[in-house]
């Protein structure tokens, strides 16, 4: 029998197909599933019209054969089935989709799932199989065909035989070899997880011959192998059932089996969306942060389904970043099966469906915080951080949506509060919302600086995650109140009398200052204040790097060189001032000793390391001894 050519260039096609389109080779089962499904979708389909066609929907189904002998993996259906013809148009030409063409042909009206398309998806089989037959009966025809390829080469077609309508589809598995293991596709527990991960939710049940071992004598521990016909998926996915039909209990085992976690999630948001993009979606927030979640190997992303069928195991695009903590599925008919991950990138139903699933998110947050405030703030001592990452992230386009999300340690009521709380319990006359940073709470509560903003009764958010001041800088402000770091030299608290008092202290000493400025060369400038009360010195910043924020760039792999420009404040009101003013005009050299000690300590209190910390010890030693 001679043999026929592919079209469309089907050996270029062919190559690119196998070779680039898929890259994951157990999709072909998912593929030849769906086909399966689809014919038999087909045909019941037809037989709600045809009163010719006598289908009981119970007899529907899709059989699994392997025979590891003769390396034989076969796939049949008792649906539609195909002509000749039809075998020519599907199976001849690369990326003809038979399935496509029927549900095209269908009226607005006429709803049915199709969720395979004949072609692409068939050829597949190729990256797994070194031949291929499908021998096929169409229900409207006595006649069977047996179609044959061994690859891009071409095809034959030759009428057969065969028992009722349907499609059995014949694959020659490939051998083993040194870069794959083919044997894995003639293996029955192999076969059985690529069944439930990627077919799962086929509507129609798929059987398989399975292998029992059954105790035959427990006294001589002898078992026998028991076989018996297994349906392997379980047809209907719990996202696809109405909420009412579903109990807590069923959703946190799928959770917890699906996401391999030991604990039920924290919540679980269900959803079914009809509009210009229709889907199902199954959202869960998970109870505590997987082993892996603040480090580069984890992966964030939903299951992404076709009509319950898995097109991505994570689906990287439904997810901001900000959300990359959420787990679960999204189910959508709008989406092709055989779409690649580069055209799927640029779906405008996978962009539609993810700003909706962005939405339902935050509303869940939202609703968290408002209704179950102690829930919420156990979410966001393992979450808070990606919250706030997801602020300033992308120059701040997002910090909006998330704004009210972000919860701060307050130091007026000891407990994480919102911003908007600590605005609306703002003093009258107060224009900002003040601010300090540091390693931890305690350690903010020591900063020199922190003293005169807590004199004065202002709240003030302790700001302790590498993230919280870049947070900060993105919001910029908050509902017209600018935020103001307490360690920031231009921080204004003081009356007119007492700015015209240090004016005249620092302009009186502007020698003293200035020769303390270059012993201690990398500060940008030296000069006394009145902001501190108990503190003999403090270190404070000018421009937009702070020295918290200095510290995080510092502890980069890359050394950026962005520097905070410093400034040393001595407490005008401190004995170490007056002694610094004694020895400036009686002992020089004791004077440089003293400053360098009095910047090495302010250099402590602000968490930064000295530069050479044994000298500053002999130095310390020095003037303790005299």
């Amino acid at each position: 029998m001679a043999k026929k050519e592919f079209q469309s260039e089907s050996k270029r096609l062919l190559d690119l197909m196998i070779n680039s389109i898929y890259t994951n080779k157990d999709i072909f089962l998912r593929e030849l599933i769906s086909n399966a499904s689809d014919a038999i979708d087909k045909l019941y389909y037809r037989s709600l019209t045809d009163k010719k066609l006598k289908v009981d929907k119970d007899d529907l189904e899709i059989n699994l054969e392997f025979d590891k002998d003769n390396r034989v993996l076969v796939i049949t259906d008792n649906g539609c089935g195909m002509t000749k013809s039809e075998l020519e148009e599907n199976l001849g030409t690369i990326a003809k989709s038979g399935s496509l063409s029927f549900k095209e042909n269908m009226t607005k009206d006429e709803k049915i799932d199709i969720i395979g398309q004949f072609g692409v998806g068939f050829y597949s089989a190729f990256m797994v199989s070194d031949k291929i037959t499908v021998l096929s009966r169409s229900v409207d025809s006595e006649d069977a065909y047996l179609w044959e390829s061994e690859g891009a080469d071409g095809y034959t077609i030759k009428k057969s035989k065969m028992d009722g309508h349907g499609t059995k589809i014949e694959l020659h598995i490939k051998e083993n070899t040194d870069e794959f293991e083919y044997d894995k596709y003639l293996n029955e527990y192999e076969l059985k997880q690529l069944v439930k991960k990627y077919s799962d939710y086929i509507r129609f049940p798929i059987k398989m011959e399975c292998t029992h071992h059954e105790l035959k004598d427990e006294e001589k521990h002898e078992y026998e192998d028991i076989k018996e016909i297994e349906t392997l998926n379980s047809m209907v996915p719990i996202w696809k059932k109405p909420k009412s039909e579903v109990k807590d209990e069923d959703y946190e085992n799928f959770y917890m089996d699906k996401f391999n976690d030991y604990d039920k999630p924290l919540k679980v948001i269900h959803s079914s969306v009809e509009g210009m993009t229709s889907y199902k979606s199954l959202l869960f927030i998970p109870s505590h942060a997987p082993y892996d979640y603040y480090t580069q190997e984890y992966e964030k992303g939903l299951s992404l389904y076709s009509n319950g069928v898995l097109i991505m195991e994570k689906c990287a695009d439904l997810l901001p970043d900000y959300f990359s903590f959420v787990k679960g599925v999204v189910d959508s008919e709008d989406l092709s099966l055989n779409i690649s991950r580069e055209l799927l990138q640029e779906s405008q139903s996978l962009k539609l469906i993810a700003k909706n699933i962005e939405g339902k998110i935050r509303k869940e947050l939202e609703s968290m915080l408002k209704s179950d405030r102690e829930e919420y703030i156990n979410f966001f001592k393992t979450f808070g951080v990606q919250l706030k990452y997801g602020v300033y992230n992308n120059f701040g386009q997002d910090k909006d949506k998330l704004k009210d999300l972000v919860m701060f340690y307050s130091s007026k009521h000891e407990k994480l509060i919102t911003i908007d709380e600590y605005v609306k319990e703002m003093k009258e006359g107060q224009e900002s919302i003040y601010y300090a940073s540091g390693a931890s709470i305690s350690k903010i509560n020591s900063l020199p600086q922190v003293e005169q903003v807590r004199d004065k009764e202002y709240d003030i958010l302790y700001l302790t995650d590498y993230v919280d001041e870049f947070c900060i800088t993105a919001l910029q402000e908050y509902n017209g109140k600018k935020f103001a770091n307490v360690s920031d030299g231009n921080l204004d608290l003081d009356t007119d009398e007492e700015k015209e008092e240090i004016k005249k202290t620092n302009e009186d000493n502007s020698d003293l200052l200035e020769a303390m400025k270059k012993e201690i060369f990398d500060v940008s400038d030296v000069r006394f204040s009145n902001k501190l009360k108990s503190h003999p010195v403090c270190l404070t910043t000018k421009g937009d790097v702070s020295i918290e924020m200095q510290k995080v760039f510092d502890a980069m792999p890359n050394d950026m060189g962005i520097k905070a420009e410093t400034v040393l404040e001595i407490n005008e009101k401190h004995p170490i001032a007056d002694k610094l003013k004694k020895l400036y005009k009686k002992d020089k050299d004791e004077f440089k000793k003293y400053t360098k000690i009095l910047y090495s300590e302010a250099r402590m209190i602000a968490g930064l390391p000295i530069d050479d910390p044994t000298e500053i010890s002999k130095l310390i030693c020095e003037v303790i001894a005299k």
